[in-house]
């Protein structure tokens, strides 16, 4: 018998798959639950259970993790009487590893204290690539005693692992990382077009810029992509721009100005409007050929 954690997942994307594999792989019993039934059958091919409901999955765990979309599927999936807070036992820990808004991540950990159920929010950064990898960073918040219980478990998906501070620190910050990557991205497919337009060698030149201060894990990532013109999402403009949204409002919320954060945010929304946002966030280099001249 395992002395782990039982672990209901809740989300079975293209984060939430991978993930839930690699604490299959790391001993973990999950039991999972996601609305397509092709993601529960590459659960159980991969050693996991499958569960029919929420409330099925969460009854006995003693650790839930949610990986979906947004702020309204966590609530969907949190609240009302199929949700976890209502069928997840006392003293279960609930980490929400979507990337949502501070102020939902702070409701969800007050709802569900009166329930007798822990939260922590811990969203990630590293794409697809990085949850396959187990190499996904991720940014904390909520109580110390918490945390330190929910590490082990941590380590099975990720390697840069930091508790940010309390309820709805790890969305904050997470919202700089997408602002962050988000502005990069930008500049990097800026400077592809550049390169292009003025007939460089494109392969030879991200290398260079690669290995000087220009260099980034974003586009160490995403070379490829640019590269071939591949867009096949990791992390999807619909969902960058979700984040985007997160970001400006929070930052207004706090009087932090975001000026090239602003101009790239619609940057993002104008590209979801031509009809990219199923398209892997890297495809900002299509808005940046539009802008150019180009028919893409």
């Amino acid at each position: 018998m395992s002395t782990l954690p039982k672990v209901a997942w809740i989300g079975l994307g293209i984060m939430g798959s991978p993930m839930s594999e690699n604490l299959v792989k790391a001993g973990y019993d999950v039991t999972g639950h996601t609305l397509e039934r092709e993601k529960l059958d590459r659960l159980t091919a991969a050693g996991g259970t499958a569960a029919a409901s929420v409330a099925d999955a969460v009854r006995d765990a003693d650790v839930i993790v949610t990986m979906v979309p947004a702020s309204p599927q966590v609530e969907a999936v949190a609240y009302g009487p199929d949700g976890i807070l209502e069928n997840a036992q006392r003293g279960a820990l609930l980490i929400d590893m979507s990337s949502i808004t501070p102020q939902t991540s702070v409701g969800l950990a007050a709802a569900a204290k009166e329930k007798g159920i822990r939260v922590l929010d811990a969203p990630v950064s590293g794409g697809e690539a990085g949850a396959i990898e187990a190499v996904l960073s991720i940014m904390v918040g909520g109580d110390q005693a918490d945390f330190d219980e929910a590490k082990p478990l941590f380590e099975a998906l990720g390697k840069t692992i930091v508790r940010c501070g309390p309820h709805g620190s790890g969305q904050t910050v997470k919202a700089a990382n997408q602002l962050i990557v988000a502005v990069n991205i930008q500049a990097c497919a800026e400077a592809v077009v550049f390169l292009e337009k003025s007939g460089v060698d494109l392969a030879a030149a991200l290398d260079v810029l690669g290995g000087g201060l220009a260099g980034s894990t974003v586009l160490a990532r995403k070379k490829d992509n640019f590269l071939r013109r591949d867009f096949t999402p990791g992390f999807r403009i619909d969902l960058h721009h979700k984040d985007m949204g997160i970001v400006t409002d929070a930052a207004r919320t706090v009087g932090a100005a975001l000026p090239v954060g602003a101009v790239v945010a619609q940057l993002v929304a104008s590209l979801r409007a031509q009809g990219d946002g199923g398209l892997d966030h890297s495809a900002l280099l299509r808005a940046v050929e539009r802008l150019s001249g180009a028919r893409v």
